[in-house]
């Protein structure tokens, strides 16, 4: 039995559809019913980090297990590995970041991971590492704006980025659960090319065949967009790796995505053509009102 965590989550969705029919999956997740993406003979249950009760009969009988945390600096992958072990898991993927192997990033999240990481490989169980750029599905957070007023607006936008395709990042996350050689790995996942949000707002407008202006947003603005979703010390973080992307941080290209698929790297424009209709016009539903959305980073 190989358990997801996360299911519902952005990568969590892609996993369960990587995974090839007949493989026994148990989808876990704090809402069973949020479980739109499942597989035949996919079971969903419900367990919470801040529950070992709940915990303990998601892992009864699982092998294998793909881990998400998302509650920066709490303590849920320590909780979620402790009762893994004491189950009887063999294997555990986790979610990291490629920011990890960066010297010259100290920021909170980034601690985190490592942290994470870390507990992981001294945890007595085997580990793969996946270590991701930042996904190229942080641009629908641009969906608004672009339906509304033909805009994108982010941070540092001529910087780039090797974002990577979650699709892909799940399809190493499979291999990794399902073939043999992948223990002690850690693989950097990036995209095939390192690219800027304006370049981005360019392709996504050739998909849509729509002009699209980008707008670079100020630091101070965007700290402000920051705040009203995340606490300071999240929002300064994410701030500092802003920054970090715009010195040049983020721009080499990671070879994990071929050396576990065998294959290239999705790139951002395959990503936007597969994703397009996420960015079109909507008919409004009488009284709606569409407002005008927006990003703070993208």
């Amino acid at each position: 039995m190989i358990l997801v965590t996360g299911a519902t989550g952005t990568v969590g969705r892609e996993v369960v559809r990587s995974f090839p029919p007949g493989v026994p999956l148990r989808l876990m997740t704090r809402n069973p019913a949020g479980v739109t993406v499942t597989r035949p003979g996919a079971q969903a249950v419900a367990g919470d980090y801040a529950s070992i009760d709940s915990l303990t009969p998601a892992l009864r009988g699982v092998r294998k297990a793909f881990l998400v945390t998302s509650r920066v600096a709490g303590d849920e992958g320590a909780v979620f590995l402790r009762a893994a072990r004491a189950a009887g898991v063999r294997h555990v993927v986790t979610l990291s970041a490629a920011s990890v192997t960066d010297a010259r990033a100290d920021d909170l999240v980034t601690r985190w991971q490592r942290a994470n990481e870390e507990l992981l490989r001294q945890s007595g169980m085997a580990w793969t590492l996946l270590r991701p750029r930042s996904f190229m599905s942080n641009c629908l957070s641009w969906a608004g704006t672009v339906r509304s007023e033909r805009v994108v607006r982010a941070l540092y936008g001529t910087s780039v980025n090797a974002c990577v395709d979650p699709r892909d990042i799940a399809e190493v996350a499979v291999r990794a659960l399902t073939e043999d050689g992948h223990e002690g790995a850690a693989y950097t996942l990036t995209g095939p090319e390192a690219i800027s949000a304006a370049e981005q707002t360019r392709l996504l407008a050739q998909v849509l065949g729509v002009s699209l202006r980008f707008e670079e947003l100020a630091p101070e603005d965007a700290r402000a967009a920051l705040l009203r979703r995340h606490p300071p010390e999240l929002a300064d973080a994410l701030l500092c790796s802003a920054r970090r992307q715009r010195d040049g941080a983020k721009a080499a290209v990671g070879s994990g995505v071929r050396e576990v698929t065998g294959r290239p790297a999705r790139s951002f424009a395959q990503w936007a053509a597969d994703h397009a209709d996420a960015f079109a016009p909507r008919r409004p539903h009488e009284g709606e009102d569409i407002g005008t959305g927006g990003s703070a980073l993208g």
